[in-house]
């Protein structure tokens, strides 16, 4: 499948702004907006299911939800759909294993490590973004002394969650620059906290993605390394996943609603000015800063060998106790 770049270099951003994703989670999503399509009991032959309650991320990867949204590819399949702004994957587990929540955007890192405990059985229902150049990088303060990868023996790294997509592509970049993993400390600290972290001294590096890269090097940061590129290029970001029982439970709602995010996700692949008019609705992002933050690559799907390339890494760093076969983490969703 071809794959579609959607890059746009350079990003003046308001870090007040960006941070405020995490905040409040604005837009019709923080809202709990509501997408037209026919409420109620299912009508015979139609989704079994047509109100549904879908958790999004606060970021670009979102966007082909809510492109679908606006242009009434939910209505078109009979379905309602409410958004819920959520933080991490791991957090909604319950409402997943419940049924309150049918569907969220998740990365692959997430879902593989929630299946790897067993917490639950899930599936990538559809792809949406995967990594491009200009996505994550590693940055330290303009005045530090850290030039290269090489450099960070000793050091002190922040990523937003341990053993998640951070961890584990700059400790790829760590082995190939010939240190182990042992030979710098990896440390949590929240995306919206990292620049002060790196500022104070509490640590010598961090690890940042979108919209959080750009407002750092706007601040001053200097990037050390992409952490897409080399041992790390092609591996994808995320996705929307569901449960293998729901799955089974709703056949014909999961083909509707595949048809729908699809139909997005060409547009979003297609036309960056699709994404741009969606984001600042669900991320209090003001639309001169959407339209200039690096965004991945909406492709129609993921690349596999990428896929595989980014769970065999976490097994090799002991993130993953199971080898994955990453064919088995995708929904066989027709329509």
């Amino acid at each position: 499948m071809r794959r579609i770049r959607t890059t746009v270099v350079g990003m003046a951003v308001v870090l007040a702004a960006v941070l405020a994703l995490g905040a409040c989670g604005g837009g019709a999503a923080g809202r709990g907006g509501v997408s037209g399509g026919v409420s109620g009991a299912a009508s015979p032959g139609g989704p079994e299911k047509t109100e549904l309650l879908i958790g999004v991320l606060p970021v670009a990867s979102s966007a082909p939800l809510f492109i679908a949204d606006k242009r009434g590819f939910f209505k078109e399949e009979g379905l309602t759909v409410k958004t819920e702004i959520i933080q991490a994957p791991q957090a909604v587990m319950p409402k997943i294993v419940n049924g309150s929540m049918d569907a969220f955007l998740t990365s692959y890192v997430s879902l593989m490590t929630i299946n790897d405990t067993g917490a639950a059985k899930l599936k990538l229902f559809q792809h949406s973004m995967g990594g491009a150049p200009g996505f994550c990088a590693v940055v330290v303060t303009k005045d530090s002394p850290i030039r290269t990868v090489a450099d960070l023996r000793g050091k002190t790294i922040a990523v937003n969650v341990l053993k998640a997509l951070g961890h584990t592509v700059v400790s790829a970049h760590l082995q190939q620059a010939g240190l182990r993993l042992e030979d710098a400390k990896f440390v949590a600290v929240p995306f919206a906290d990292q620049l002060g972290a790196l500022s104070s001294g509490k640590v010598d590096a961090a690890w940042l993605a979108e919209p959080f890269l750009s407002a750092a090097e706007q601040d001053g940061a200097r990037q050390i390394v992409d952490t897409i590129g080399g041992p790390t290029a092609g591996v994808p970001i995320d996705g929307w996943g569901v449960t293998e029982q729901w799955l089974a439970r709703y056949p014909k709602t999961a083909a509707a609603l595949h048809r729908a995010l699809a139909k997005a996700q060409r547009i979003a692949g297609a036309d960056r000015q699709a994404i741009d008019e969606v984001v600042p609705t669900y991320t209090q992002i003001p639309a001169d800063v959407a339209a200039r933050m690096n965004v991945g690559e909406f492709a129609m799907e993921a690349d596999r060998a990428g896929v595989q390339k980014l769970a065999d890494l976490m097994h090799g760093f002991g993130f993953l106790k199971k080898k994955v076969d990453v064919n088995q983490i995708f929904a066989p969703v027709g329509g």
